[in-house]
């Protein structure tokens, strides 16, 4: 299901709120609602929720601002398939310990069995959290058996975006 997203800097406000929630449907008109009620004295209606409901937009695939920490894993296997279970295990395993926002999963054109993997953080606290928990060990541990030769790690802190 797709993640949607409300801001309450495009709502009118006397509180000049900067609040956005991103999630599924239903937990963010959850979330939305109780804020609503609680920080800008609203009366959680079927008004309120209508209101809310025709607020929500798709979330943005890729969250990223000045100051985010993005690691860059570049890797050799010839067993793609066996990585891509090993990391859908590694994302059930730590649930809702996981600080990574997003990642990206490149093949390299000129080199068969080559590929860069781009992980977005919020900040590096973030990031250390998430290589810190057990489950990231694990994974790491056999992304190592996967791989022909060590992967590369390189530790990236975002200064600026351009968006095209």
């Amino acid at each position: 299901m797709a993640r949607m997203t409300i801001d309450c800097r495009t709502m009118p406000s006397e509180a000049n709120c900067s609040l956005t929630l991103t999630g599924e449907t239903e937990e963010v008109l959850r979330a939305a609602a109780a804020h609503a009620v609680d920080v800008h004295g609203h009366t959680d209606d079927d008004e309120l929720r209508d209101g809310l409901r025709s607020a929500l937009t798709p979330a943005a695939a890729l969250e990223l601002e000045p100051g985010a920490f993005v690691q860059l894993i570049d890797f050799r296997t010839r067993r793609m398939e066996d990585f891509e279970r090993t990391e859908g295990a590694w994302a059930d395993a730590i649930g809702a310990d996981r600080t990574a926002r997003w990642s990206v999963t490149c093949a390299n054109r000129a080199e068969q069995d080559r590929y860069v993997q781009i992980v977005g953080f919020p900040d590096l606290d973030s990031a250390m959290a998430n290589s810190k928990h057990p489950a990231t060990t694990r994974f790491a541990e056999m992304l190592r058996e996967l791989c022909e030769g060590d992967p590369g790690f390189h530790d990236l802190i975002v200064r600026q975006i351009t968006v095209y």
